[in-house]
C-alpha cells in the first residue's frame, strides 16, 4: 500500500493507482474525527500526484460519526477547544476536499454525522447505501452545526429542508437524501463499495484537467454572478483547450471513436 512519508495512525491511504483511496480508520469509534485525524487526511490529499480521482470512505459500520468530542474538549475551555479544532483542523480539511484539483467521491455507509456529513457533502459525488444516514445532531447537545453545513445545505436542498436538518436534528436516510438532491445516488447496501469505486474509476479515466476546471467553476458560480460565471468558463475553456486530452477528445470525436484520456 503506497503512502507518503507520514506515520498514519487514524487513516489508511493508497495512492498507488489512478484512484487514490483514503479510508478513515477508527472503526471502533465509528471513525469519529480528531484534529490529528483531520491533519492526516489533509496530508494524504496533498499527496495524490499520480492519482486522477480520490475515493473517501470509512472502515467499519460508519462513514464518520462526527467530531470526537473528548479529543476536542480535553481539560481546557470547551468553547476555545471547539473553535481551535474547527479553525485549525476541520475547516481546512473540508476546504481541501472542496478545492482539490481531482474529482472526489464519498462512499457512505452508516452514519455521516456532524463534521462527517460536511466531509461527505464537500465531495463532488456522494454514493450512499439505503441504510446510510446524514445527520446534523448539534441541536440535541446544545451546539451549532459547523464544517460549512449552514452554507452548503441550503444550496443543495433549500432553506426549509436545511432548517429541518439543522434545527430538528433528525436523520436523513440514503433514499430520502437522494430524493432531496442532497447526494448523487443511493444504492443497496451490498453494492455501495462497488458503485462508488466504479464512479471514481470512471472519473479517473476522464480529462483530469478539464474536470478540475469544472470543479473550480462550480464552486465559483455559487458566489458570483451569471456574467462572472461565463467569464470564468471562457478562461477555463482556453486552458482546457490547450491540453493533450482536449486534442485527443476532439480527434476522437471527429474520427468517431472513443477517446483515451491521460489526464494531461
Amino acid at each position: 500500500m503506497a503512502k507518503p512519508d507520514m506515520n498514519y495512525t487514524s487513516i489508511k491511504f493508497d495512492a498507488s493507482g489512478p484512484v487514490a483511496v483514503l479510508s478513515m480508520a477508527r472503526p471502533g469509534k465509528l471513525n469519529a474525527l480528531t484534529p490529528d485525524m483531520a491533519d492526516e487526511m489533509r496530508h494524504a490529499l496533498a499527496h495524490t500526484e499520480e492519482a486522477r480521482s480520490v475515493l473517501i470512505r470509512g472502515e467499519g459500520r460508519a462513514f464518520c460519526s462526527g467530531a470526537d468530542l473528548a479529543a476536542i474538549v480535553g481539560e481546557g475551555d470547551p468553547g476555545e477547544g471547539a473553535y481551535r479544532s474547527l479553525v485549525d483542523h476541520y475547516n481546512p480539511l473540508v476546504m481541501d476536499i472542496a478545492d482539490h484539483r481531482l474529482p472526489i467521491v464519498a462512499e457512505v455507509m452508516g452514519a455521516a454525522a456532524g463534521i462527517g456529513c460536511s466531509i461527505a457533502l464537500a465531495c463532488d459525488f456522494c454514493v450512499a447505501g439505503q441504510s446510510a444516514y446524514f445527520l446534523q445532531a448539534f441541536v440535541n447537545i446544545g451546539l451549532v452545526p459547523d464544517g460549512g453545513a449552514s452554507w452548503i445545505l441550503p444550496r443543495l436542498i433549500g432553506k426549509a429542508r436545511a432548517a429541518e436538518m439543522l434545527m430538528l436534528g433528525e436523520k436523513v436516510h440514503g433514499r430520502r437524501a437522494a430524493e432531496w438532491g442532497l447526494i448523487h445516488r443511493c444504492v443497496e447496501d451490498h453494492i455501495v463499495a462497488n458503485e462508488a469505486r466504479a464512479l471514481a474509476s470512471r472519473l479517473a479515466a476522464g480529462p483530469t484537467v478539464a474536470l478540475g476546471l469544472m470543479k473550480a467553476n462550480l464552486s465559483s458560480a455559487l458566489h458570483h454572478s451569471y456574467g462572472t460565471a461565463m467569464d470564468r468558463e471562457a478562461q477555463a475553456q482556453r486552458e482546457a483547450a490547450g491540453t493533450d486530452d482536449a486534442q485527443e477528445g476532439i480527434g476522437a470525436f471527429l474520427s468517431k471513436r472513443a477517446p483515451h484520456f491521460k489526464g494531461k
